[in-house]
């Protein structure tokens, strides 16, 4: 993990851990509690299986709520990766108990405490991606993976993550004998997804740890072989991975095809598909997809917050957290 120090007044913290929460209610209404009398603001899950959460504050803010959270035996050693901001990323606090924190719907759930793939630090996990005999899973949704991935990694057709059984059955059950390197946003979905590889007779299975965050992270490989930008669940919608020479953007603008990591919603009420469109387009289309929907009487365009641009891009209807997903 690498040193971090701080230079703008917010910071957003990533975090999750699996373990035990024996009353996930009561737990979420006492946590919610904490992180109003910080002035914090995010998404925090609570499960049964553990916790799962994104916050934002300011540097006194979230030092004190980790502090808060290292004191905590069940949390000592829980790993929150850190993105400096100039303000908030949140507009509310909501923390809120779960059934799973992420919501594979199993009759028999699988848990990451017995057992999960191999861990894999960024060097690892960029060296292993330079073998030919290997599989890359991109354990998000397609519409996150369009925006960014590594290299070679396999497109999942999947909406939510739920879906990854049935797409596993249908796409992987010929590649039980190669290697299976599974990453996700931050790692907690890798957590379950390759133990359930592994429940499912894949052979040799593997995560990265820290997830494609932790990645970009990293002093050493500083984000290599990723290609685009990554999909985060607040107000900023995409993160710098890559920080080499060799960074680009994959998305382009759906109206002029210029490259751009801005997704949108459609302002058309009965559409409201999320596509790629540039600041320019935005202005020019009220954030339609096509000059169908840009035309609609149903048509509702409100501009959505961001900073990027000094304007606005997107009307957030995918609300969730990752692990909701």
């Amino acid at each position: 993990m690498s040193q971090h120090t701080h230079s703008l007044p917010y910071r957003v913290l990533l975090y999750y851990k699996y373990v035990t929460i024996d009353n996930p209610i009561e737990e979420s209404k006492k946590h919610l509690k904490l992180c109003l009398s910080l002035e914090l603001k995010g998404r925090i899950l609570f499960a049964p299986e553990g916790i799962n959460g994104t916050v934002c504050g300011t540097v006194e803010q979230t030092n004190e709520y980790m502090r808060i959270m290292h004191a905590d035996p069940r949390f000592h050693d829980m790993w929150f990766k850190i993105d400096e901001e100039p303000e908030h990323t949140f507009r509310k606090m909501f923390v809120r108990p779960k059934k799973e924190l992420v919501t594979f719907r199993l009759s028999e759930d699988v848990n990451p405490l017995e057992k999960t793939g191999v861990y894999l630090q960024p060097k690892e996990w960029f060296d292993m991606m330079q073998d030919p005999d290997i599989v890359i899973i991109d354990g998000r949704t397609d519409y996150e993976w369009d925006l960014g991935h590594f290299k070679g990694a396999i497109r999942p057709s999947i909406e939510s993550f739920k879906e990854f059984p049935e797409w596993i059955e249908k796409n992987l059950s010929d590649f039980k004998d190669k290697k299976m390197l599974t990453y996700c946003t931050g790692g907690i979905r890798c957590e379950k997804l390759s133990a359930y590889l592994l429940k499912q007779g894949f052979n040799e299975v593997y995560q990265l740890h820290g997830g494609i965050v932790g990645y970009g992270k990293d002093a050493e490989v500083k984000g290599a072989l990723f290609d685009g930008t990554c999909y985060v669940f607040d107000e900023r919608v995409s993160v710098p991975i890559n920080h080499t020479e060799d960074a680009h953007l994959i998305s382009h603008c759906v109206y002029c095809k210029t490259p751009t990591d801005s997704y949108v919603n459609c302002g058309n009420f009965d559409c409201h598909r999320q596509h790629f469109q540039c600041l320019e387009c935005v202005a020019k289309t009220n954030c339609s997809c096509s000059d169908t929907c840009m035309e609609s009487p149903r048509h509702e365009y409100k501009p959505p917050f961001n900073r990027k641009f000094e304007s606005y891009r997107r009307v957030p209807r995918r609300n969730q957290t990752a692990a909701e997903k």
